[in-house]
Parts: C-alpha cells; sequence; structure tokens
C-alpha cells in the first residue's frame, strides 16, 4: 500500500493527513495557477481562514476589510477574538482609513475583493505598499488577499504583493457544486512550511478524492469563468435599465465607483453581482421564491446559477447595525450568475419581478 513505509523513520507519504500524490498535485496545480511556488489544499476554505489565523497568538490584532464572507466574519468575532487576539473592521476602500487603523501588535492584514456581498474592490497593492511603509524595518503583517470570487484565472494577488491568496475550492475553482475546500498559495517558504507543520497538527486536510474531484474542475476553469463573466455582465446591463431596480453591483460595469481600480488589478470578471429591488424583505423573497432557473441557495461559483437574500442567509449571522454600516439591506439580492443561457436567464428575472409587482 502507499503508505507502507520501506524504512524506519522515513515519514514521505506515511500518513495520509501529512500528504498523498493527489493533493500534492492539486497543489502543485493551483500554485502555478496562482504565480506563486508553494500551495496547502485543506478541508474548506474556513479550514484555509482558521489555518492562517492559527499561525498567530493571543495579544495579536487582525486588520480585516468590513465586507467579507460571513463566515469569515463569524469566525473572527465570534470565535478567534475569545482568544485574545484583536480584530478591527474596517471600509477596505478606503486606504487612509485602513491605514490609521494599522497597530503595532497588529499582525495580519484581511482583504478580500471584490468583497462579499457588496462587491467592494480592494487596492492590493495599494494595501501592500502602505504596509510596507508603516512596519519598515519592523515584523511586517501578512496580507492575505481572498481570492475566492476571482479566482487565479482573473485575478493574481501574489503578483501584486500579498503574501498569501487564499481561495474556497468549492466555489469557483471546482465549480461542480460537489466538494468542499480550500486553498492557501505563497512564495514564502518559511510561512508555507509553518503552515504544513499545522495541516498536520491540526488536521484540516482534504481527502485525496476531493483533490481529484477538485482537479477536474481546474480543467474546465477558464472556459467556466469566460461565460460566467459574460453572462453576469448580460444580467447585470439588463437589470440597469429596470425600473424596479435602484442599483446594480458588479465591478465589471462603469457604473462601480471602483470599476478603474478593478480593470487595473483583474484580467476580467466572475459570475457575482448583487442588485437593490425597490420594496424590503416581502417583495425580495417573493422575488426569489418566483425564480425557476435560479436556485435559491447560499452557495456560489458553481456552474448553476443560484440567488439569495444575504441579510437573512449568507450574512445573518452579522449584527444588524453591521450589516446596516456595510450596506447589507433586506433589499439586497445576490446572484451568482451560472453558465447556462443568458437569455434563459433573463428571462427568469423578468418573470420573478412581474409576479413580484403583478405587471
Amino acid at each position: 500500500k502507499q503508505w507502507y513505509q520501506r524504512r524506519v523513520a522515513i515519514t514521505a507519504g506515511d500518513y495520509s493527513r501529512a500528504g498523498n500524490p493527489t493533493r500534492t498535485a492539486f497543489e502543485e496545480c493551483i500554485a502555478k495557477l496562482e504565480g506563486g511556488k508553494y500551495c496547502v489544499a485543506t478541508s474548506s476554505g474556513l479550514a484555509a481562514t482558521m489555518l492562517l489565523v492559527n499561525t498567530l497568538k493571543a495579544g495579536d490584532h487582525i486588520l480585516c476589510c468590513d465586507d467579507v464572507y460571513g463566515g469569515t466574519n463569524r469566525y473572527f468575532n465570534r470565535v478567534v477574538s475569545n482568544f485574545g487576539i484583536e480584530i478591527t473592521m474596517c471600509d477596505p476602500t478606503d486606504l487612509e482609513k485602513f491605514k490609521s487603523n494599522l497597530r503595532d501588535n497588529t499582525t495580519m492584514i484581511w482583504i478580500e475583493t471584490p468583497t462579499n456581498p457588496t462587491m467592494k474592490i480592494c487596492d492590493i497593492a495599494g494595501v501592500v505598499e502602505i504596509v510596507k511603509k508603516r512596519y519598515e524595518g519592523k515584523q511586517v503583517p501578512k496580507v492575505i488577499a481572498d481570492n475566492t470570487f476571482s479566482t487565479p484565472y482573473f485575478q493574481r494577488p501574489l503578483e501584486l504583493g500579498a503574501d498569501c491568496s487564499i481561495n474556497s475550492v468549492t466555489k469557483y475553482i471546482n465549480g461542480h457544486t460537489d466538494v468542499v475546500m480550500g486553498v492557501i498559495s505563497t512564495n514564502n517558504k518559511e510561512f508555507y512550511d509553518k503552515l504544513t507543520f499545522l495541516i498536520m497538527a491540526v488536521g484540516p486536510c482534504p481527502s485525496p478524492f476531493d483533490c481529484y474531484l477538485a482537479l477536474r474542475g481546474v480543467r474546465t476553469l477558464h472556459l467556466r469563468m469566460r461565460q460566467h463573466e459574460t453572462n453576469s455582465l448580460a444580467v447585470g446591463r439588463w437589470l440597469e435599465k429596470h425600473p424596479r431596480v435602484s442599483k446594480v453591483i458588479h465591478p465589471g460595469l462603469p457604473s462601480h465607483p471602483q470599476h478603474e481600480l478593478a480593470k487595473r488589478q483583474m484580467k476580467g470578471f466572475s459570475g457575482m453581482l448583487s442588485f437593490i429591488i425597490d420594496g424590503g424583505k416581502e417583495e425580495a423573497t417573493l422575488f426569489l421564491q418566483s425564480l425557476k432557473i435560479f436556485a435559491l441557495a447560499e452557495s456560489l461559483g458553481g456552474y448553476e446559477s443560484l440567488a439569495e437574500l444575504p441579510s437573512v442567509m449568507t450574512h445573518a449571522s452579522v449584527p444588524p447595525e453591521q450589516r446596516k454600516l456595510i450596506g447589507i439591506s433586506d433589499s439586497l439580492i445576490r446572484l451568482s450568475v451560472g453558465i447556462e443561457e443568458p437569455e434563459d436567464l433573463i428571462a427568469d428575472l423578468e418573470r420573478a419581478f412581474n409576479i413580484v409587482y403583478k405587471k
């Protein structure tokens, strides 16, 4: 068997938690896609987040962008904060404000771009420059970029100076809605060694079969991402013209406040967009329940189109006052636009609008 050892104390491949050939193949593949040297695969996106936080200690400080995946927000503020690690959340689009929240004990900068679900764009290179200047001659905090919404096909945070790029493989990288995994990519050998130690010590590793499925997904990543982009832009442009929509948030549209920045640091855009519907929770709920092609679900990044109401679904664990500050209202709907025919998707949305507003 693969894990049988030929000699005493030769540990390569001795235990599947420490590594296996399929996992190694997947990690090498993602590292190359990210333009990095090293990659660690984990059992979920949140497991990757946990692994990174496990490199910290009590008394450290994490500066995190205010609009992040709801699970990240919950983990940082309701779990990590219990272990003596301080958390500050700040608008990532205001670099001066971001800079003012850096502390002497800041050891990790956590940015997500585009953010979930309000699609803010964070200037990765700008953050890196601020951090390097602020901590010149001192221990520089690690800059972590959550690249889940873009994938390495459309954005490479490591090439923009980030220390690590993290992805929930569950979403676009796998793309088939049948795997839960995460990855961390880096160029820092010392940090990579620390992460591989933690994989063995803490145990959040993926199974060989999940790695096999994720490798299968990567093979069509370029094709899927191009179609996600085409479809989401078509849907976004249509929504912008709809009289019952007050705002569409898609970084690929000129109306997005960070559109020019998005064009500079990204090669393209995924299937993610959000929009604000007239009315409130009642209208948004009826709209979502009236869709036929878009499935009502919290996940994203698969081949199929999904829709959800973040305020009561993916971001329900975020305190109401924080949701209000970020802009997650009961009328904000998030779409993960799949790779179906765009005309069918638009027709589905039009039908739901007609039901809600009884055209």
